[in-house]
């Protein structure tokens, strides 16, 4: 069996609510809120930020100054000995940062490495692209959100076109689609309970969020802003979005803002910054795959695959499954597809009904699959997501006693 030196130390990862689009975070600067908001949580978790000696940005939509990526969101938190790379992967950007983290400290190149990912997908940049030999001078414009995720300039495709091609393949109708929102909002319910309990076991709630300038408290937040409270008779009202589709609003995730970061160390540093020592977090397996152009649901199944065989273990040993289904239909092509139990994935929460900020999506996921597996008593979780240009990228955790 495979096992990664590198641990995450038990607690020291964090998560904002994630809000929706135009909603409460729509005014902050991804890279300046994720730096103010892990400032705090360390500070929380009484982590000197000078322990930190390496680091990995995540995001997917740029924004102002996004070329001192890194170095400036650490030089904000006050760990100025950590440098490191930026990475863009969409949303499989939450496991790629984790990964390069994990790879640093096995590499013995660092000690203590922060994985951070932000996104704001609410008023994302319109970038001019110059062409002094257009007609006239002019170059040509995109606007960074709206138009990627609308088409793949490889196939020239929606993501939505994705996911009715992967429901014909599979022969998913809107009933059963609409059947998985009631259950994984249900399920997400469970995260509420008890005044959000699980929630605050990664998020501070309430949640204050800062003005523009990161001086003033604007307002508070609960928890997370723009979930939908389905009904089967509401869902049932909804036209498919595509003609003669099968994919509905009610069916599919809603663009959000947030940010989320984790720690990743030796296990002698894990110990140290864990809030509690006696539980270990291990990484046992991570997986990458691409599938056929225009079918990017499919791809999580041949990634989650590829790191259950680099852990030496197999679906019916995992303790909790946690998957971005940023469409109802990747839950129900998975669970055929590889035998996980549909009602049993995605405990209090997903990105189907919390929502979809791109890269801490990720991130987030794997915090929740983390304290699920701490609630159990411990064992295997597995996270697995796709993302934009048909890929998907997976990772297999541990939770046990040390």
């Amino acid at each position: 069996m495979t096992r990664y030196t590198a641990e995450i130390p038990y607690g020291a990862y964090w998560s904002t609510p994630f809000a929706r689009w135009q909603g409460s975070f729509a005014s902050l600067h991804s890279v300046r809120f994720a730096a103010h908001v892990a400032k705090r949580e360390l500070a929380k978790r009484d982590i000197d930020p000078q322990v930190i000696d390496y680091g990995v940005l995540g995001f997917s939509v740029p924004q102002q100054h996004a070329f001192y990526g890194l170095p400036w969101l650490t030089g904000l938190v006050g760990a100025t000995r950590a440098g490191g790379p930026t990475m863009m992967q969409a949303c499989a950007t939450g496991v790629r940062t984790l990964l390069a983290a994990a790879q640093e400290i096995e590499a013995g190149m660092a000690e203590v490495a922060l994985a951070v990912n932000c996104d704001r997908t609410s008023n994302g940049p319109h970038l001019y692209y110059p062409n002094p030999r257009g007609a006239g001078g002019t170059g040509t414009s995109e606007n960074w959100v709206l138009d990627n995720f609308g088409c793949d300039p490889l196939g020239g495709h929606s993501m939505l076109q994705t996911a009715e091609n992967v429901a014909t393949k599979h022969g998913v109708g809107t009933s059963q689609q609409h059947e998985l929102v009631l259950l994984r909002e249900a399920q997400y319910a469970d995260a509420l309970k008890d005044d959000s309990a699980f929630l605050r076991r990664f998020m501070t709630l309430p949640f204050e969020v800062p003005n523009a300038d990161f001086r003033k408290v604007a307002s508070t937040l609960d928890g997370d802003e723009g979930v939908s409270r389905s009904t089967a008779e509401g869902l049932a009202k909804l036209k498919p979005v595509a003609n003669g589709g099968t994919v509905t609003f009610g069916a599919q995730t809603h663009p959000a803002d947030g940010n989320a970061a984790i720690l990743v160390t030796t296990p002698e540093r894990a110990k140290a910054l864990s809030k509690d020592p006696s539980i270990a977090v291990r990484l046992h397996g991570f997986g990458l795959a691409r599938t056929e152009l225009a079918y990017m649901p499919d791809a999580m199944i041949p990634a989650a695959r590829r790191a259950l065989d680099q852990a030496g273990l197999a679906i019916g040993d995992m303790t909790a499954i946690k998957t971005h289904n940023p469409f109802a239909v990747n839950d129900i092509v998975f669970a055929r597809e590889t035998g996980a139990n549909l009602d049993a994935m995605n405990n209090y929460g997903c990105s189907l009904v919390w929502g979809h900020p791109q890269a801490p999506m990720g991130t987030r996921a794997i915090i929740e699959l983390i304290e699920e597996l701490a609630l159990r008593g411990g064992g295997y979780g597995l996270f697995t997501g796709c993302a934009a240009g048909d890929t998907a990228m997976a990772v297999v955790v541990e939770v046990g006693d040390r």
